[in-house]
């Protein structure tokens, strides 16, 4: 049967066309560009990459049925070792896709009675047990020794990764997962996920780097990273802490107007979200400061609550309704504080609280991790965001934003953050359309980077001797430079010279003027070209600095290039990228030759990542 199509109108009767489109493209895409082209005697490993909440799941079960459509008998579906979420991916599983034979985690029977006669999908949880399990139903039965397997890795860079990458080992979990994939006779691992980080600073040789990138574009409806942390300037639905007083009532009367706003308009959920760090202690704070405000609202409430509630009245303008008006609003308010309709509920290891609790009415979710992955919040519409941490992880972060999706209205949005953690995320926001860029340029390496202090991802997954740094603001340059031509060299700086300190270029000059340079190890020219790629993918014009200097007397070994003047003028341009060359005489050094040396220097303030190996061993 044609599996895809078969989904495919089983979403479009649902009633999501555009969803059902989306869908169609990125099966086409990535079927059409990888699949058809499996070799079905290999092992490879892709990245499909779609923003935080933004339908990630249609978008791998079309592609789980364009596989299907190409010849695949099997696949196992992972999703991280949370109970609830591996039953419910089950359960939509099976009401999704029609024509497979689809086993849970206990149904190891039902595989080995069906021997792939009809394509299998396996639901499992990343837990050692579950893996361990199924890598023996797959050896003992040997089904897959003469089977090609698709993996689909939901939320890829948690847990699968080796977090013992730096002492030698390898973790468990890694471990079963190379044992299930390299146990069939070829394999397509698709690593799925909103934070690729980790999974893109993954060396060749540890075989988790993905040998193809795939992103697929959100819907029109959807509010990500752009709509709160637009490049520009602060968006309207964000407010610092720092401007505000007594923020835990402000936050609760906010959520009671959009509440009664999107109650009175006949919706059935409105969600306000509160994370603060992950200590239990602090949770419970907040839950007294929530309740002693709502208890505040109730005491006051014919006179300063009615009050303050106009004010955020006042400031709504919700466009997914028609707006009620005050008198509506504030009797809705009313009828919730006085019968208690707000639930303040706590999320953390200590208090079990599942998602029908919060999938109706006005509820006020506290919590730390248990907020992050694979929780999803409906009509989540006022943010409190307070956590902290003295090592941030932008991919932890990113994940812990609960903030995006599709159904939330974009005119009664509100974001309490303070202003440090606003530029955070709002620097987050910018690498993440880097690497988008990239990957819809067809960049091959994609490079990361961050301001110092933010890193990537955890470092107990990044192979410390292969990962390094390219810090912005410092001058680098090459102990033992060669010139494939120094004619060439000469011809393409031929119209710079010293008549001024400086001069302004394209990028793409200075990408040609580092193809005739080779060196050691200790200058990469091939991580600094890339550095130049990723920003020439988000600016196709961008523009760096030139300094050219020729006849210098400089020796080789010195521990500088750079004269003090050369050194403070580059120094001066601290948000581009400044390359000086400089033509040695070869007196002192340099083999007794003239020779074009480059030093340059990244944009300040900002870490760039590279893998060592990336350029050199993948195929």
């Amino acid at each position: 049967m044609p599996y895809l199509k078969t989904y495919l109108n089983t979403i479009a009767e649902r009633g999501n066309k555009k969803l059902a489109e989306s869908i169609l493209k990125t099966a086409e895409d990535v079927g059409n560009q990888y699949i058809k082209q499996f070799s079905f005697c290999s092992h490879e490993i892709g990245l499909l990459f779609g923003n935080v909440q933004s339908g990630k799941t249609g978008q791998m079960f079309g592609i789980i049925c364009k596989a299907a459509d190409l010849g695949f008998p099997a696949f196992v579906l992972l999703t991280t070792d949370n109970v609830v979420l591996q039953q419910q991916t089950l359960e939509r599983v099976k009401a999704d896709l029609e024509g497979f034979c689809i086993c849970g985690e206990n149904d190891s029977g039902l595989f080995i009675e069906n021997r792939l006669m009809q394509p299998t999908i396996i639901v499992l949880k990343k837990n050692v047990r579950i893996l361990r399990l199924w890598a023996n139903v797959f050896a003992s039965t040997g089904f897959m020794k003469g089977n090609p397997l698709f993996i689909v890795d939901d939320e890829a860079d948690a847990a699968s990764l080796n977090t013992l990458v730096n002492r030698g080992r390898q973790s468990s979990i890694n471990r079963y997962l190379d044992s299930i994939k390299n146990g069939s006779s070829s394999s397509i691992y698709l690593q799925v996920t909103g934070t690729p980080q980790a999974v893109l600073l993954q060396t060749v040789q540890s075989g988790w780097h993905p040998y193809f990138t795939y992103y697929f574009a959100p819907g029109d409806s959807y509010l990500g990273g752009d709509f709160f942390f637009p490049k520009s300037e602060k968006a309207d639905c964000i407010s610092y802490l720092e401007e505000i007083e007594e923020p835990e009532k402000h936050v609760v009367l906010r959520h009671l107007a959009v509440s009664s706003q999107i109650l009175a308009a006949g919706g059935s959920v409105c969600n306000c979200l509160i994370h603060p760090s992950v200590r239990q202690a602090v949770h419970s704070r907040y839950e007294h400061q929530i309740n002693e405000a709502l208890s505040w609202c109730r005491d006051n409430i014919d006179d300063a609550f009615r009050a303050e509630l106009e004010k955020e009245y006042a400031s709504l303008s919700p466009q997914k309704s028609e707006k009620a008006d005050f008198d509506t609003i504030y009797s809705t308010a009313k009828d919730l504080l006085q019968n208690g309709n707000v639930k303040v509920l706590v999320m953390n290891g200590r208090n079990n609280i599942t998602s029908d609790e919060y999938s109706s009415g006005s509820n006020i979710i506290i919590g730390g991790n248990t907020l992050g992955r694979g929780v999803t919040f409906p009509a989540l519409q006022t943010i409190y965001y307070t956590r902290t941490s003295k090592k941030p992880q932008a991919d932890t972060m990113w994940q812990h934003s609960r903030m995006f999706g599709y159904d939330r209205d974009p005119g009664m949005m509100q974001v309490y953050i303070d202003e440090p953690l606003y530029k955070l995320f709002s620097d987050i926001n910018a690498t993440n359309n880097s690497i988008i860029s990239q990957i819809e340029n067809g960049i091959e390496h994609i490079r990361v980077f961050y301001p110092e202090g933010l890193n990537p991802t955890r470092a107990n997954v990044l192979d410390n001797q292969k990962v390094f740094l390219l810090s912005g603001g410092t001058n680098y340059y090459p102990f033992n430079p060669e010139n494939d031509s120094i004619e060439a060299l000469d011809r393409l700086l031929a119209p710079f010279d010293e008549s001024e300190p400086s001069y302004q270029v394209n990028l793409r000059l200075m990408k040609e003027i580092f193809s005739h340079i080779t060196s050691d190890e200790d200058f990469n020219i091939k991580s600094f070209v890339s550095v130049l790629d990723t920003m020439l993918a988000e600016r196709p014009a961008a523009q760096g600095i030139l300094i050219v200097r020729r006849g210098r007397d400089v020796a080789k070994g010195t521990g500088a290039l750079l004269s003090p003047n050369d050194w403070r003028l580059g120094g001066s341009f601290t948000d581009q990228v400044v390359l000086t060359m400089y033509k040695v005489t070869g007196r002192k050094g340099w083999n007794g030759r003239e020779l074009w040396v480059p030093n340059i220097k990244l944009p300040s303030n900002t870490v760039y990542y590279d893998v060592i190996d990336a350029e050199e061993t993948e195929v």
